[in-house]
């Protein structure tokens, strides 16, 4: 029975371990673009949703239309691929298509789009 229960633990231990380094070096966490806006993104839903509340916004988008949507959820993507969600954005009193991209540990880009051709793409860096 013991050696039973020890090949159980060791096989779970194991297999969880994968997972608990993928977590810490996925999407959760704060990320930060170079004027200083600032979102928290977590994964949500089923665990492969992402959702982005915005902490703070910074340089030519801190107006008085983009301050009102601080401290809300303001991107709600599903994942289409590993690392890469496509969803929404509320931005500018409205919305627009998110395409967000964890590039590497450390670096998210989102692209909003406004009407398919009106493209933007931000670099996020992880600060927490």
């Amino acid at each position: 029975m013991f050696k039973t229960v020890a090949a159980a633990s060791i096989a779970l231990a194991f297999l969880a371990a994968p997972v608990l380094a993928q977590s810490a070096n996925g999407p959760d966490g704060v990320w930060q673009d170079q004027w200083g806006t600032t979102f928290t993104f977590s994964t949500c839903g089923d665990g492969t949703q992402l959702c982005g509340v915005l902490n703070d916004v910074q340089g030519n988008s801190r107006t008085e239309e983009n301050l009102a949507f601080v401290d809300h959820q303001v991107v709600t993507a599903e994942q289409v691929a590993p690392s890469h969600w496509e969803g929404q954005i509320a931005m500018s009193g409205g919305s627009a298509k998110a395409i967000v991209k964890q590039v590497d540990p450390d670096t998210i880009t989102i692209t909003g789009c406004r009407g398919g051709i009106l493209c933007q793409t931000l670099t996020y860096e992880r600060i927490s």
